[in-house]
């Protein structure tokens, strides 16, 4: 038996990307053999970590596929000619609205995306949603196979890395309060509202602080620029969009912040909210989506998105010592529910199940 990885794309530092390629070595360490196969691969990732689609094995019906669903691809309509077991693990696809007035090519890729989550219900024989609200949207879309949720696997000892001291020696110790948020320049991370939040509490509250914005915003050009003239237009001072950075960059403006701000409308699971409570950052994230899944009580949760209540719970958190502590505590034993060895067993347990494999003590409750 081969159980193979496949996806439309393989980029580095993708949230998906890098659960395929952790997931990788879990397999192969279970005993089978295992590749990661990809219509598009990133330049930059180390040779040999993924192979085209078109060099994929001949397949036969004790062999399986593991297919990455999160973009409009061909793939979603091909998978099914695959003469073996399917397995879907599902991130989730962007709702094209929100591209809509800024990328016409995006907003018909994810419209060709959505097409083909609904047209993938007969095709899975087990799926793998990586939060219970990717789950919820898959039974409304029909699908009716056995569906875990296991989350995605992240490797904590990947961050014990050097952070980048240029970026701790320039924002660390100037006395300035740091916002951040992380991940790509997206339409529906709704970046303006996180804009509109720090103006309030910059004006109302600490003029002496700094929203620091990370992420690429390639493919999202018109939108970026819009947000440069919505800063421009606040005459807000310190704001700072980086664009794509390497990880020991990643990893210093983690260590270098005070509040980690998320108002996104969509996410199937945002893995920087983990990575904020790995680094001890107060969260502070409006409640949609997969959200409230992720942070499972932990952080604190917005209901609404008023812009200057906002500012005064984040001023709150930053200003009372003992909340901030507790807040941080909540967070450390909700990050512990994401352990690399508790994920990794989760996934065993799970494929094993669908697989009808015995081994390890199986137990029922990891197969919500």
């Amino acid at each position: 038996m081969r159980i193979l990885q496949l996806l439309p794309t393989l980029a580095l530092g993708d949230a998906v990307s890098n659960d395929a390629i952790a997931i990788e070595r879990v397999i192969r360490d279970m005993g089978f053999q295992t590749g990661i196969y990809a219509e598009n691969i990133d330049k930059r990732l180390p040779a040999g970590t993924a192979r085209p689609v078109s060099r994929m094995p001949r397949l036969s019906a004790h062999d399986v596929v593991l297919y990455h669903l999160s973009v409009g691809s061909e793939l979603n309509f091909t998978l099914e000619k695959l003469p073996c077991r399917k397995g879907i693990i599902y991130h989730n696809i962007t709702p094209s609205y929100f591209f809509q007035p800024y990328n016409g090519e995006l907003t018909e890729l994810l419209d060709y995306g959505r097409k083909g989550v609904r047209h993938l219900a007969d095709v899975a024989d087990f799926c793998m949603a990586d939060s219970a609200y990717n789950k919820q949207e898959l039974r409304e879309l029909g699908y009716t196979c056995e569906i875990s949720v296991r989350p995605i696997l992240i490797p904590f000892s990947d961050y014990a890395q050097r952070p980048d001291p240029a970026i701790i020696s320039r924002y660390d110790s100037d006395g300035f309060v740091n916002f951040l948020f992380v991940g790509r320049i997206a339409p529906n991370k709704k970046h303006e509202d996180i804009i509109r939040t720090f103006y309030c509490y910059q004006k109302h509250c600490n003029p002496k602080s700094r929203l620091i914005l990370v992420g690429s915003w390639q493919g999202t050009e018109l939108y970026y620029k819009r947000l440069q003239r919505y800063v421009q237009a606040l005459e807000l001072e310190n704001v700072l969009f980086t664009g794509h950075v390497s990880f020991g960059e990643m990893i210093a403006y983690y260590q270098v912040a005070d509040l980690f701000l998320c108002m996104s409308e969509h996410e199937g699971f945002c893995v920087p909210l983990i990575e904020a409570m790995y680094f001890g950052v107060p969260v502070m994230a409006y409640a949609a989506c997969a959200v409230p899944d992720t942070l499972g009580g932990a952080g604190v949760l917005l209901r609404d998105k008023d812009p200057l209540e906002a500012a005064m719970a984040a001023d709150r958190i930053l200003s009372d010592t003992i909340l901030r502590r507790e807040i941080i505590g909540q967070q450390r034993k909700r990050q512990q529910d994401f352990s690399y060895h508790d994920v990794r067993r989760q996934f065993e347990m799970q494929l094993r199940h669908f697989l009808g494999i015995s081994g390890g003590n199986e137990d029922a409750a990891v197969y919500q």
